[in-house]
């Protein structure tokens, strides 16, 4: 969406206007009144309004062709003073030793268009693009080989060779001799477990009468 304003016949020279409408060629809606509105010139006050009819006929343009925009994403596309009549009216101011310089009142017409479009980069921005690419495919190189020595080479491990063992026939009868010592020592153990009796709670109680007289006759002895 584009939109265009004028303001035409401006009181003032038109080379102190372009001072002024070079400020705020190629920027952001926002950021032209923001600057109009702090720099001190007669014509950034006209230059102001102007940019303002532009936001406002843009925002028109939109509603009657059903298309929704936001005045903040609008931007100044183009921007330019053309010298405006004169009028026929000259004027003489005075002059030393009697001389009389010439006056003439300038006039100049101010055209702005804003558009809704994105934005093309500046040169210096393709610049810098440019230059980053270069950076980082010159970058990628150095970093491959950076990460291929700090890798450091895998060490094979080595296995240990298998020792096979050897009997000999000296081994092999202490081996006998202690099997068959074991097995006799279990046989021996199993024996005495069938031979012991198991207390029941019936010989204990046989026991128990015997244990008291004797403790009693303990305490006798001890008082006497």
């Amino acid at each position: 969406m584009e939109a265009i304003a004028k303001t035409r016949n401006l009181k003032g020279s038109p080379r102190k206007a372009r001072l002024v409408i070079d400020m705020i060629r190629g920027r952001n809606v926002s950021q032209a009144l923001s600057i109009l509105k702090f720099t001190d010139k007669r014509a950034a006050e006209p230059i102001a309004k102007t940019l303002q009819s532009a936001i406002a006929n843009a925002t028109y343009l939109a509603e009657q062709q059903n298309i929704a925009i936001d005045p903040d994403d609008l931007w100044v596309k183009a921007c330019f003073v053309d010298m405006g009549p004169h009028k026929n009216r000259r004027r003489m101011r005075p002059a030393p030793q009697g001389r009389a310089y010439r006056e003439q009142r300038h006039y100049c017409h101010i055209t702005i268009e804003v558009s809704s479009e994105d934005q093309p980069k500046t040169e210096k921005e393709l610049k810098a693009e440019a230059a980053k690419a270069k950076r980082a495919a010159e970058g990628a190189p150095k970093k491959k080989a950076a990460a291929k020595k700090t890798e450091a080479p895998k060490k094979e491990k080595k296995e240990a060779p298998a020792v096979e063992e050897i009997e000999t026939p000296a081994v092999e009868a202490a081996e006998a001799e202690v099997g068959a010592g074991v097995e006799a020592k279990g046989d021996a153990e199993v024996a005495d477990a069938k031979n012991v009796e198991t207390q029941t709670t019936e010989a204990l109680n046989e026991t128990q009468p015997a244990d008291e007289a004797q403790q009693k006759i303990n305490e006798d002895l001890e008082r006497q």
